[in-house]
């Protein structure tokens, strides 16, 4: 239903005013009675087979919403009745910000395809504790944090410090976001040295809590393997929990999409389809450098079950969609997981 009617109409127009409106009804809609329940009994799969376990949290089935989906936090309940297994929030800042300039979201529907500037727009972490505070779902709830925009690299750690205390009690789980390539020098945020720097001052805070909470690194799917083999010794050295790979690319290579429309589009992270193979390659590098055990969750270019159990065969602990999500619908998550159990 959502592919052969919902989509063609919602793709006719602005993919960010398309998002909001998104965002209205599925709220509107949820105030309906039965309509949460109809959703559940849609796409919500419950099968022993799904369950797994990482650092600490108990997962009902391993496909997430990635982060950028809902940003503030604004509709946890609602998501919760589409199946997912967890949602992760954010990227929230310790203070509002609109973000770039619009236009800032853009289509490449022959590549099945996403580029976005987004640059952490965001209500600010405080607005996001608000609606976690007032949700009512038990579903697991991830938190992404990053940097203002204002911020200097210098003093970023102030800014994930900040809004890893105020979401704290909030979140089952934290991730650290020092890779959207839409703040301006973000990424350099993922050398050693720097990024080194961030995670030991979040891990010392961290222990310190009378339950310290799983904290996560996102990383580029761009990184060499110098730089890649530099994050396995991050991993290891800062003790963090897991690692969540990817975010988006900046590479342009391989789309079907026309030149001219692509360079007038600009700048932005690209994700989609035409990241898959790039995170698939990053997902198995980290598991053969990391050992069995250490957690991964697998994200680029999840469109169908077969892309996921890809992702799960290259050492994936756990799955996240974003950009399948709005080009397949709910009922990809379904049919990831009605596959995964069928194994």
């Amino acid at each position: 239903m959502y592919k052969a009617f919902i989509r063609p109409i919602l793709f006719l127009f602005d993919p960010e005013k398309v998002h909001h409106f998104t965002f209205s009804t599925i709220r509107f809609l949820s105030f309906l009675p039965g309509i949460n329940w109809l959703w559940k009994r849609l796409y919500t799969i419950t099968n022993k087979k799904l369950e797994r376990e990482y650092f600490g949290l108990k997962f009902p089935n391993p496909v997430g919403l990635a982060a950028g989906f809902d940003k503030d936090a604004k509709l946890i309940d609602q998501l919760a009745c589409f199946g997912f297994g967890f949602i992760e929030i954010g990227t929230l800042t310790p203070k509002g910000q609109p973000g770039n300039d619009k236009p800032r979201l853009f289509r490449l529907k022959k590549d099945k395809a996403i580029i976005n500037r987004m640059g952490f727009n965001n209500q600010g972490v405080e607005a996001a504790v608000k609606k976690l505070k007032g949700r009512n779902s038990s579903i697991l709830v991830g938190g992404n944090i990053g940097k203002n925009k204002i911020t200097p690299n210098e003093d970023a750690f102030k800014d994930y410090e900040i809004t890893f205390n105020q979401l704290f009690d909030y979140v089952d789980y934290f991730v650290v976001n020092v890779s959207s390539p839409n703040t301006p020098n973000l990424r350099a945020l993922q050398d050693k040295g720097p990024l080194t720097e961030i995670l030991t001052k979040l891990q010392a805070i961290n222990n310190e809590k009378d339950k310290r909470k799983p904290l996560l690194l996102k990383i580029a799917p761009d990184l060499t393997e110098d730089q890649l083999q530099d994050i396995v010794e991050i991993a290891r050295d800062v003790k963090l929990d897991g690692l969540i790979a990817t975010n988006t690319t900046i590479s342009r290579e391989g789309l079907a999409t026309s030149k001219d429309k692509v360079a007038a589009i600009g700048v932005g992270g690209l994700s989609g389809k035409p990241v898959r193979d790039m995170s698939t390659q990053v997902i198995k590098y980290l598991r053969k450098n990391l050992g069995p055990n250490f957690p991964i969750i697998g994200v680029g270019g999840i469109m169908s079950a077969q892309d996921a159990i890809e992702k799960l065969d290259a050492g994936a602990s756990l799955l996240q969609i974003y950009t399948g999500f709005i080009y397949e619908g709910p009922e990809l998550i379904k049919d990831i997981n009605k596959k995964i159990a069928s194994l």
